[in-house]
């Protein structure tokens, strides 16, 4: 019964970091860990960016984890396990069939796996890291909704520029 709790745990885990993911990506990369992650806005120069210190981050506190669950506190290696789960799962759809950072050149035509990719592309068209869209790795919403969405704040910054004095800076130009 112990194995059914504990492969219950990595599912969940795995589920929640989803979750977490999406919450970290929205408030923490496009907030004050900007920084970091606005290498994963801009064009790639090499193998690495400074954003995959983020997976660095996550991955020392999985093995953490494990660590400890191995030491004899359960569950923890179990929810260190769904989180290298998720990361794994993350390189694949993210960094492979998204961003291409390995060799995986498979473009998907239809289905979930073309939603996903689409609204990522759609979260990459906001250069800046104000008024992105479809903050998820493993879920987006309708491509359909983000696009509206995307043209309803493109209107509302061209009628916001209509309205302001002609030497004020455009709010695209703010990005620190």
């Amino acid at each position: 019964m112990l194995v059914v709790w504990n492969i219950l745990i990595v599912l969940l885990t795995v589920a929640g970091m989803e979750l977490f993911a999406t919450l970290a990506h929205k408030y923490i990369m496009h907030g004050w860990g900007w920084g970091w992650h606005r290498s994963h806005h801009r064009p790639r120069t090499g193998w690495f960016e400074l954003n995959d210190l983020y997976a660095v981050v996550f991955a020392l506190f999985a093995i953490g984890l494990i660590a400890l669950g191995t030491a004899g506190v359960w569950p923890l290696q179990w929810i260190g396990a769904g989180m290298t789960a998720y990361g794994a799962i993350y390189f694949i759809v993210h960094d492979g069939l998204v961003h291409k950072r390995w060799p995986f050149r498979y473009i998907p035509r239809r289905g979930y796996l073309k939603r996903l990719y689409k609204a990522h592309r759609l979260h990459h068209a906001v250069k800046s890291r104000e008024d992105g869209v479809s903050f998820g790795f493993l879920y987006s919403p309708p491509v359909e909704k983000l696009e509206a969405t995307l043209k309803n704040r493109q209107s509302t910054a061209k009628q916001a520029a209509a309205k302001a004095p002609a030497d004020a800076a455009p709010a695209s130009s703010r990005e620190s």
